[in-house]
């Protein structure tokens, strides 16, 4: 059977996700929605170079009016957003009113709880909703839900992710592989992990610890940052000891946006400054985007899962480890496969019949082992070290 998906976003991820439907997902039409007409036909371009498809359909769109995707809705099996986050919840609206299934990459989890209480009414019109998909939170949950399913008692899992450049420059020793907005958005305000078995939030930005890793990479440094267990921590209160996700970086750089968070720089409220109004976010976007934007980034993606629990009666270590690095042969950074890949494969998931109605989270949605399944099929390692203790 054929199915229609419609892409909203045509940035790296949207691209990634594009491509990754026309490869598995037996598609009969895809649209590719967007602002930037400049940016649909490059898009557009790349991804046919790609693949030889032929019926991709770009398609400009005003997400401020997002009414204008209803026609196109009707006629998608399912769609992945790549909007940016503040969309999402009256993209979830037009799914519904549309029985169209829908995934999207998140960012925000208050956005996403917004979503999940929209649940009764995804089943009323039997479609599966499935928000924050992608690398962390998304594919990192699903690995998460994995250990789960594996273990018979799980007490402590502890989760690193990054999406780093392989060649570090200073004074950054970083490049964006995704939008500003998501990077300070994961490094302000708290983060929800679980400790003693109770929810608690801990500030972003701090907890430094330094996780060794093959001399290839050096040792990487850790830090708290927000959103990147979504809901999880909820689900798992009083069920785990131990939930706990912190980012990695190359040394010295949280030192640095600790800095730039103690000026106020992270600040979306405005400040009055002489005669003039301005939002302090805005200007630290402005001034620093183009310092840390490489347009030819070869970048390397890491997921590193340590767990302790049960299985098979006895006491176990689990390092699971996934590290990817940029495509050279599709010109794909890891970024966007770890990050577009787990959205499409959830929403091919929903849309060839294998979820239930209802918006529900990533964890629920799919079992672990099916994901996990799904992305070694597309060529990315991931390794699983166990010890008895």
């Amino acid at each position: 059977m054929a199915y229609n998906y419609g892409i909203i976003g045509a940035g790296r991820q949207g691209i990634a996700a594009a491509y990754d439907l026309i490869k598995h997902g037996n598609p009969d039409k895809v649209y590719l929605f967007d602002f930037d007409e400049n940016n649909l036909e490059k898009s557009r371009d790349i991804i046919t170079n790609l693949t030889s498809y032929r019926n991709l359909i770009p398609v400009k769109i005003n997400l401020e009016e997002p009414a204008g995707l209803l026609d196109f809705m009707f006629d998608l099996d399912g769609v992945l957003s790549a909007a940016p986050y503040k969309y999402n919840y009256e993209l979830t609206k037009l799914a519904i009113e549309t029985r169209t299934h829908f995934v999207d990459l998140g960012g925000n989890t208050a956005v996403s709880q917004k979503q999940l209480e929209l649940d009764t009414h995804a089943i009323a019109s039997d479609i599966t909703v499935i928000p924050d998909c992608g690398m962390d939170p998304g594919l990192n949950i699903s690995l998460i839900q994995y250990i789960l399913e594996s273990f018979t008692d799980v007490t402590c899992i502890k989760s690193y992710g990054a999406g780093l450049t392989q060649f570090p420059k200073p004074p950054w020793n970083f490049e964006l592989t995704f939008n500003i907005n998501g990077l300070t958005n994961e490094y302000n305000g708290e983060a929800l992990f679980i400790r003693h078995g109770e929810l608690v939030k801990v500030k972003a930005l701090t907890e430094d610890e330094i996780i060794e890793f093959p001399d290839s990479l050096g040792d990487l440094d850790a830090a708290v940052t927000t959103g990147g267990l979504s809901t999880l921590p909820y689900e798992l209160e009083g069920k785990i000891d131990t939930l706990e996700n912190k980012t990695l970086r190359y040394p010295g750089h949280w030192c640095v946006f600790r800095a730039f968070s103690d000026l106020g720089l992270f600040n979306e409220n405005e400040v009055q400054i002489d005669n003039r109004k301005i939002v302090p976010r805005d200007v630290f976007h402005h001034l620093l985007e183009e310092k840390i934007t490489n347009y030819d980034i070869r970048d390397i993606g890491i997921l590193r899962i340590f767990a302790k629990g049960i299985r098979n009666g006895e006491k176990i270590k689990l390092d699971l480890e996934l590290i990817d690095y940029y495509d050279e042969d599709i010109n794909f950074t890891a970024m966007q496969r770890l990050t577009g890949w787990h959205a499409s494969i959830m929403l091919l998931f929903a849309v060839q019949g294998n979820t239930a109605s209802g918006a529900m989270p990533v964890h629920k949605a799919v079992a672990g082992k099916k994901v996990l399944d799904e992305i070694r099929k597309r060529g990315i390692k991931v390794s699983e070290y166990y010890e008895v203790l």
